[in-house]
């Protein structure tokens, strides 16, 4: 059975007619083609599914699209100002942070969540951040070092 939910994703109001079982994933990548985020283990053990859900890191693979009625959320999509990339796309860019890139969305959308509660954390507070994002590829150094220097800016 469907159901109309009203939430705002990336600054953008929407009403869609949802399936209750759909997760926010789902909902993301089939019905709003916003494919940034993207399902690694479907099983909330990988974060590369992250979003903010009213500027909080939540994994979307575990997330009804039901729950987040009247919310905001923010995608890897909605990060850029224009043709301009926000801050920390571009810190991993210049600090080499992104190998594959399959996790990167989410470890972005922890590292935004993090500063933007804390916008001078301390490593220590960084690899806290990330400790639910996996990557395979970089070891966390590069990433760890391109969130640290947003956070010295």
């Amino acid at each position: 059975m469907k159901k109309k939910v009203a939430f705002t994703i990336n600054d953008e109001h929407m009403e869609l007619e949802i399936e209750s079982h759909k997760t926010l994933l789902e909902v993301l990548r089939e019905d709003l083609a916003l494919t940034g985020t993207k399902e690694g283990c479907g099983l909330g053990a990988c974060g590369a599914c992250t979003v903010l859900i009213e500027d909080s890191p939540a994994l979307s693979c575990l997330t009804l699209a039901l729950e987040v009625k009247n919310k905001h959320i923010s995608t890897i999509e909605g990060l850029m100002i224009g043709d301009e990339l926000d801050p920390i796309q571009l810190s991993f860019v210049e600090h080499g942070a992104i190998q594959c890139g399959f996790c990167t969305p989410g470890m972005i959308m922890s590292a935004k969540a993090l500063l933007g509660q804390n916008p001078r954390p301390a490593r220590k507070e960084i690899k806290y951040a990330i400790s639910g994002n996996l990557c395979r590829c970089t070891g966390y150094k590069k990433i760890i070092d391109a969130v640290e220097s947003i956070s010295n800016g």
